[in-house]
C-alpha cells in the first residue's frame, strides 16, 4: 500500500474532531434534561392532573390552557431523546476511531456488541476505554489517576440510568410526568463531566504519542562518526 493511501487512513481514523462532537453534545444532552427538570417541577404535577381529567386527551375551550404545556413538553421529550442519540453516536464514533487511532486495523464490531448487548454493556463499554489507554503508552505512575477517572465516569453513568429507569413508571404512579428530578440530573450532569474528561485525556495522550512519533520539519539528522566510518568500510568503492 502507497504510503499516501496510508497517510490518509490515519487522517481519517484521527478522533478528534469526533471528541469535540462528544463534548458538544453531552452539554446539549445535560441542557435539555435540565430544561425537562425544570419543567416538570414547575408544572409537571398539575399538568399531569389536568391530562388525566380530561382522559389524556384535551379537547374544547377547556383544555386551551393546557394545549401551549402539553407542546412544550413534547418539545423537551423530543430534544431529550435526540441529544441522547446524537451523544451515544459521538461517543461510539469517538471510541471506534481512537482504538484505530492506536491500531489502524481495530475492528469496529467490539465497540458495537460492548454497548449494545444487554449484560455485556454494563462493564464492556468500560473495559474498551482502558483499553484504549493501555494502547497510548501512557508514562508511568498515572494508571492509579487514570482509572479513578474512569471508575467515576461508569459508576455515575450506571447510577443515572438505574436511577430514570426506576424513576419512570414510579412518576406515572405518583402523577408526574415523568418522574425524572435533580437527582437524575444530578448523577447525569456528574456523569458528562467525567466522560467529557476521559475523553480529554485520551485525546491529550494520543496526541502526545503521535507528536512523539512525527519529527519536526526541517529536523537534520545528527553526525554520527561511528556510523559514518562503518558505511565507509563496506562501501566497496
Amino acid at each position: 500500500m502507497a504510503r499516501g493511501e496510508n497517510n490518509v487512513r490515519y487522517t481519517q481514523a484521527s478522533p478528534n474532531r469526533a471528541a469535540s462532537a462528544v463534548y458538544v453534545t453531552l452539554t446539549a444532552q445535560v441542557l435539555s434534561l435540565g430544561a425537562l427538570v425544570i419543567f416538570e417541577q414547575a408544572r409537571g404535577r398539575e399538568l399531569a392532573a389536568q391530562l388525566a381529567a380530561f382522559g389524556g386527551r384535551p379537547e374544547g375551550a377547556d383544555a386551551e390552557a393546557v394545549v401551549g404545556a402539553v407542546t412544550t413538553f413534547a418539545v423537551l421529550m423530543m430534544l431529550v431523546a435526540g441529544t441522547s442519540i446524537a451523544a451515544a453516536a459521538a461517543y461510539v464514533t469517538w471510541l471506534v476511531r481512537a482504538r484505530q487511532a492506536n491500531d489502524r486495523s481495530a475492528a469496529t464490531g467490539p465497540v458495537a456488541a460492548a454497548w449494545l448487548l444487554p449484560g455485556v454493556n454494563l462493564i464492556a463499554p468500560a473495559v474498551l476505554v482502558d483499553d484504549v489507554w493501555r494502547g497510548t503508552r501512557p508514562p508511568a505512575g498515572r494508571r492509579g489517576r487514570w482509572l479513578a477517572l474512569l471508575s467515576g465516569w461508569w459508576l455515575s453513568w450506571l447510577a443515572a440510568l438505574a436511577l430514570v429507569t426506576i424513576r419512570l413508571p414510579l412518576g406515572a404512579s405518583a402523577g408526574d410526568l415523568t418522574g425524572v428530578g435533580m437527582p437524575e440530573l444530578a448523577c447525569a450532569g456528574l456523569a458528562a463531566v467525567l466522560c467529557a474528561a476521559t475523553v480529554r485525556e485520551l485525546s491529550r495522550l494520543q496526541r502526545a504519542a503521535r507528536c512523539a512519533k512525527t519529527p519536526e520539519p526541517g529536523t537534520v539528522r545528527a553526525f554520527s562518526p561511528s556510523a559514518t566510518i562503518e558505511g565507509l568500510a563496506t562501501d566497496p568503492r
